[in-house]
């Protein structure tokens, strides 16, 4: 993963990043290690859904049980920082 973030990201709180769920407004956003990235364009993440996981939360730990690694997040935009 990127290891050198932009030090003026936007910070976001859990209630905001719950909201970009791709129901209840157009985003689709997910966190990982505190950073969070828009997935939007992904069509893996059509409708907020990716296989069991949804967006609009922290998914670190879940990452753990996926068949890819983190790194698979540097494809997307890093739009925030999770606080």
């Amino acid at each position: 993963m990127n290891n050198d973030p932009p030090p003026s990201l936007p910070l976001f709180t859990r209630a905001q990043l719950a909201l970009r769920n791709g129901q209840d407004k157009p985003e689709i956003w997910i966190a990982c290690r505190g950073f969070i990235y828009d997935v939007g364009e992904s069509r893996l993440w059509h409708g907020g859904k990716h296989y069991e996981h949804w967006a609009g939360q922290e998914l670190s730990e879940e990452l753990a049980d996926a068949p890819h690694t983190e790194q698979v997040l540097e494809r997307f935009p890093l739009i925030g920082r999770l606080v």
